[in-house]
C-alpha cells in the first residue's frame, strides 16, 4: 500500500523543482521558435545557399537522439580552446545554459518542420487572388498565409510543448535539480522509487494538462470564423 502522507510531503518537496522545470521549457520554447522562424524561411527561399545548411541543421538535430545533443555540449565544447576563450564560455560551462541551448536547439528542428508545413499547407490559388487584388507580400504573409498556416500547424505545436516540458527531465544528467533531479535524490534518500515518481509523474500532467488546455481555447478562438 502507498503512503499517502509520504506522498504528499514528496509532492510538496518536488514542488522546488517546478520553477527550474518551467523556466527551462519557456525558455527553451521561445528560442526556439525563433531559431525555428530562420530555419523556415531558409528552407522556403528556394536558394541552395540557404536552404541545404537548414536542411542539414534539421536533418542532424531530428536524425540525433537529444541525450546525445546535450551530452556533446555539456562536455563537448569545453574541449575547443576556442569556446574556453570567448564571452560565450562563461555561460557555456554551467550546466543550466548547456541544457538551454541544446533543447533550443532540438526543438528549433522540429518547429521549423511544423512552421514549413503550416506554410506549405495554404492553397497557391489564395496566394494568387491575394496579388490579384493589389496586396503587397507582406500584407499577403501578414493576412492569408502565417493566420491560416496558425491554424494548420497549431496541434502539432502544442504537441511539441508538451514534448519540451518532459524532455527537461534530462536535466538531471547534468546536475540540476529540476523535478526529475529532485526525483530521484529522494529515492536514493527514502528507496521509495514508486511514491516518489507517481508523485513526479502528477506534476508533469499536470504541466502538460494546462498546455492542452491552453492550446485548445487559442484552437478554438482562430477557428471560430470557421465554424460559423
Amino acid at each position: 500500500m502507498m503512503d499517502y502522507t509520504f506522498m504528499l510531503d514528496c509532492f510538496k518537496r518536488l514542488l522546488a523543482g517546478v520553477p527550474l522545470t518551467l523556466s527551462l521549457s519557456v525558455f527553451s520554447c521561445a528560442v526556439g521558435l525563433v531559431l525555428a522562424s530562420v530555419l523556415c524561411a531558409m528552407r522556403l527561399s528556394k536558394k541552395p545557399w540557404l536552404d541545404y545548411p537548414a536542411r542539414t541543421f534539421v536533418g542532424i538535430f531530428r536524425g540525433t537522439p537529444l541525450l546525445v545533443q546535450l551530452f556533446v555540449i555539456y562536455y563537448g565544447l569545453g574541449q575547443f580552446h576556442g569556446v574556453r576563450d570567448s564571452f560565450l564560455w562563461p555561460y557555456l560551462r554551467e550546466a543550466y545554459w548547456c541544457v538551454l541551448l541544446a533543447l533550443a536547439l532540438n526543438t528549433a528542428a522540429y518547429t521549423s518542420e511544423i512552421l514549413r508545413g503550416g506554410v506549405n499547407s495554404v492553397q497557391r490559388g489564395q496566394i494568387e487572388s491575394a496579388l490579384s487584388v493589389g496586396l503587397r507580400k507582406d500584407q499577403i504573409w501578414t493576412n492569408v498565409i502565417i493566420p491560416q498556416a496558425w491554424r494548420q500547424m497549431l496541434p502539432a505545436y502544442g504537441n511539441e510543448i508538451i514534448l519540451q516540458i518532459k524532455s527537461t527531465s534530462l536535466a538531471s544528467i547534468v546536475t540540476l535539480m529540476e523535478v526529475t533531479g529532485i526525483a530521484a535524490k529522494l529515492v536514493s534518500e527514502t528507496y521509495r522509487p514508486i511514491e516518489v515518481f507517481v508523485c513526479a509523474g502528477v506534476l508533469y500532467l499536470i504541466f502538460n494538462f494546462v498546455v492542452t488546455r491552453v492550446v485548445q481555447l487559442i484552437e478554438t478562438r482562430i477557428t471560430r470564423g470557421l465554424r460559423r
